[in-house]
């Protein structure tokens, strides 16, 4: 028993510092990074890939949940899961979104802005104190709408009306843009970063970017 113990430690530690490493590609990210939708499944998933065309992260939505469940992965192969991503409540619209590591350590949420978001698109981002760190706005929404009514009508919706979205910091400084690209099928977005942007909370950062995809993404 004291050596299986032991024995126990060491896997756990070993696990725990794979998952450090993993999650390393996610703090020290190279701009831009492309969010690309795989619409040949029947999940709601995309994969990140870095301005060099690695890929960083595989996002996968859990599909019959009552309440969001999201794995964020290493790659499409599912090993190794670095994140997680919860809803504290039940489908709502007013729902926050909660990013644990594989470990169930908290990091940080996204929440919508309530009846503020049914024109115009805006949450915050929060860190693991729960202190506002960002805040992600659509920058026109009179293209959310336009894309929303022609999105799914090939090169009309989804080459013409192209939403974009500021996120910005502290006194609206605009630290990164998010926009969705011209694409056939509207499965891809893209993150430009303005500013540089430390580990942690671009860390925190590209988690709501992801989460807050998924969201608008399926709102039209």
């Amino acid at each position: 028993m004291f050596v299986d113990f032991h024995i126990r430690i060491g896997t756990s530690d070993q696990g725990k510092s794979l998952c450090a490493l993993y999650k390393s590609a996610m703090r020290q990210l190279d701009y831009p990074i492309d969010l690309v939708f795989n619409i040949g499944t029947i999940s709601n998933d995309f994969s990140a890939y870095d301005a060099a065309g690695n890929m960083v992260a595989y996002v996968r939505q859990r599909m019959f949940k009552l309440k969001e469940h999201i794995e964020v992965f290493e790659d499409e192969s599912k090993k190794n899961l670095i994140y997680k991503i919860q809803a504290d409540r039940w489908l709502d619209f007013s729902a926050s979104y909660s990013f644990y590591d594989a470990y169930g350590d908290y990091l940080g949420r996204i929440a919508r802005q309530g009846m503020r978001s049914l024109w115009k698109a805006s949450y915050d981002i929060m860190d693991h104190e729960d202190q506002s760190i960002y805040r992600i706005e659509e920058e026109n929404p009179w293209i959310k709408a336009l894309d929303g009514l022609f999105g799914d009508i090939p090169l009309v919706g989804n080459y013409i009306f192209n939403p974009t979205y500021l996120i910005t910091a502290g006194y609206e400084e605009i630290v990164a843009r998010l926009r969705k690209e011209p694409s056939l099928f509207g499965q891809k977005f893209t993150v430009y970063n303005k500013v540089d942007i430390s580990p942690d909370h671009g860390e925190v950062m590209m988690l709501g970017v992801m989460m807050m995809v998924l969201l608008e993404r399926r709102r039209g």
